[in-house]
C-alpha cells in the first residue's frame, strides 16, 4: 500500500445490516477467499457463509472491515467467547490485495479490542484436513504461529458445528491456537521493541 492508500479498520455498527450493498460485499469477499483457502474440504457448492449471517453478525456487533478509499479489502468477526477469552474469525483479505499486510492489520485490530476488552487471551480455529496436507492450511499454521499463537487443543467438527460436519468432502478437524494478550515482561538488561 502506497502512503496515499491509508487502510481504515472499523466494526460495522448494527446500523451498517440494512446496507444490503455492503452486506453482499463483505459476504462475496469471504465466500471468495474461503473458496481457495478451503478447496477440497466442503462439498462442491458449500459457502463459507450467507448474506443473512453477515447481517445477523454485524447486527451483533461482530463484524469489523478493513478499507482502502470506499472498497471493502478485509473483514474479520470478533467475538467475546468467556470472560476472559475472545476469538476472531472470517479473516479474509481481497485476493487482489494479498500480502499488503490488510490480514495482520485486521488480526492486530482483533487483539487491541481484547486488550481493551480486559481479555487475556485471543483465540482461533483453524479447520484442516485429517488425513492430508492443504497448502492454504499450512501456510496459515505457519503465519499463526510467526505471530505467536500455539495450538492448545484439536477438536472435531462434529462437536464444534454438528450441523456442518454433513457439508464436508473430507473428514476435518477444528486445531485451536491461542496467544496471550498480556503485556510484554520487560526483563532487565533486554531492551522491548
Amino acid at each position: 500500500m502506497t502512503n496515499d492508500e491509508a487502510l481504515r479498520i472499523e466494526t460495522l455498527s448494527p446500523a451498517h445490516a440494512e446496507d444490503s450493498d455492503l452486506m453482499s460485499a463483505v459476504t462475496a469477499l469471504i465466500n471468495e477467499v474461503y473458496e481457495v483457502a478451503e478447496e477440497g474440504l466442503w462439498v462442491p457448492g458449500t459457502t463459507r457463509t450467507s448474506r443473512q449471517e453477515v447481517a445477523s453478525l454485524t447486527q451483533a456487533e461482530q463484524i469489523t472491515v478493513a478499507r482502502l478509499h470506499e472498497e471493502v479489502v478485509g473483514c474479520v468477526r470478533i467475538q467475546q467467547l468467556a470472560a476472559t477469552v475472545c476469538e476472531f474469525g472470517m479473516l479474509a483479505a481481497a485476493p487482489k490485495r494479498r500480502g499488503t499486510g490488510i490480514g495482520r492489520e485486521l488480526v492486530r485490530f482483533a487483539e487491541q479490542y481484547g486488550r481493551e476488552a480486559g481479555l487475556d487471551v485471543m483465540q482461533l480455529e483453524l479447520l484442516v484436513p485429517r488425513t492430508w496436507s492443504h497448502p492454504s492450511k499450512e501456510f496459515l499454521a505457519d503465519w499463526y504461529g510467526r505471530i505467536g499463537y500455539r495450538v492448545v487443543r484439536t477438536g472435531s467438527i462434529d462437536e464444534s458445528y454438528p450441523e456442518l460436519a454433513p457439508h464436508l468432502a473430507t473428514p476435518c478437524d477444528f486445531v485451536i491456537y491461542q496467544k496471550s494478550l498480556g503485556r510484554r515482561v520487560e526483563r532487565p538488561g533486554v531492551a522491548s521493541k
